[in-house]
């Protein structure tokens, strides 16, 4: 059995889970979700707990197994208390500001960046060098932190750029730094 499939879900309160077939639609405080998964699978809801469970041992059984599990647990953490990424930019010169919808980034180029709020997703500037990208769907907010991340990506020998929080650069030694043979 997958240790991570075999694992049940609770409900918690204020949330409501309905099943219409293979479709399962997740209701909470902070919207809703609704997703299709894979024939095969089983899905039980009963007493507030949701088990997954797979017909075969069968390779691509084994994998859809947990991959499901954790796409229902990820969909009742979204609607419960949501998901957010955190990113920092660094560089001289390099800020980003919210105007309106858009997020609106300085990154050394000749023109300013534009990158729009999509719906569902909620893009912040708490401060000109961090960036906090919430929303309920994990996949999209990780899919937005990625797209943001990738209009100036860290560059290894000064490491300017935007990186997620907590991301370390590994750091080259410039040609300045090479011995001499």
């Amino acid at each position: 059995m997958s240790r991570i499939g075999r694992n049940p879900i609770v409900i918690p309160a204020g949330v409501t889970v309905e099943q219409n077939g293979h479709t399962l639609t997740v209701k909470g405080k902070n919207g809703e979700l609704t997703q299709t998964f894979h024939p095969k699978m089983t899905i039980k809801i009963e007493d507030g707990v949701i088990e997954v469970t797979r017909p075969s041992d069968a390779q691509e059984m084994r994998s859809l197994h947990g991959l499901t599990r954790t796409l229902i647990a990820n969909m009742i953490i979204g609607v419960s208390e949501g998901f957010k990424k955190d990113l920092e930019v660094h560089g001289v010169g390099y800020r980003v500001a919210k105007q309106g919808n858009n997020l609106v980034m300085t990154l050394g180029f000749s023109h300013q960046v534009i990158y729009p709020e999509e719906p569902g997703i909620t893009i912040d500037a708490p401060a000109p060098n961090r960036i906090v990208v919430t929303g309920i769907d994990k996949q999209r907010v990780g899919q937005v932190a990625a797209e943001i991340r990738e209009k100036r990506p860290p560059e290894p020998y000064k490491g300017k750029g935007i990186r997620y929080a907590g991301e370390v650069i590994v750091r080259k030694e410039g040609k300045a730094g090479k011995s001499k043979s």
